[in-house]
């Protein structure tokens, strides 16, 4: 599925929908180049399952769990990564197979720990289409 956004607001409204239509377990790649959206696309996630508490990528502590929505949701920031086992210092797998929503930024720095049942949500801009232009591209994994 592709979706088009000319606005941060659509692009937060997206991301409300796709937490509105989630299950619980369900894991959540998102891909996309620096400034692209994806914090924003974020915390429309968080809208969507009821958190109400500021949401930001947590970049330095690589991993924040909200719990205040109708499921938790474990937001994954893993561009500092060096090593994919890293991620086990965090107990990552507790959140990748638990009850909640998890969703990683910049999930193909450790592409081979995502689980097979991944979603994957790219974000991309096109400046000739304008500066808020962008094209997000949704797709379900069927296997690594």
């Amino acid at each position: 599925m592709i979706i088009e956004t000319n606005s941060e607001k659509e692009t937060r409204e997206v991301g409300r929908q796709i937490a509105r239509d989630a299950q619980a377990g369900q894991v959540f790649a998102l891909v996309g180049d620096l400034g692209v959206g994806k914090t924003v696309f974020t915390q429309g996630m968080a809208e969507g399952l009821g958190i109400s508490e500021p949401v930001n990528s947590p970049t330095f502590t690589i991993l924040q769990v909200y719990e205040g929505g109708q499921l938790p949701f474990y937001h994954f920031d893993v561009y500092r990564i060096e090593e994919p086992e890293e991620m086990e210092e965090i107990g990552y797998e507790d959140c990748f197979y638990g009850n909640g929503i998890c969703l990683v930024e910049w999930a193909d720095l450790i592409r081979e720990l995502m689980p097979e049942h991944t979603v994957t949500i790219t974000i991309e801009k096109d400046l000739s289409r304008g500066f808020d232009f962008r094209k997000i591209t949704v797709e379900q994994e069927n296997g690594k």
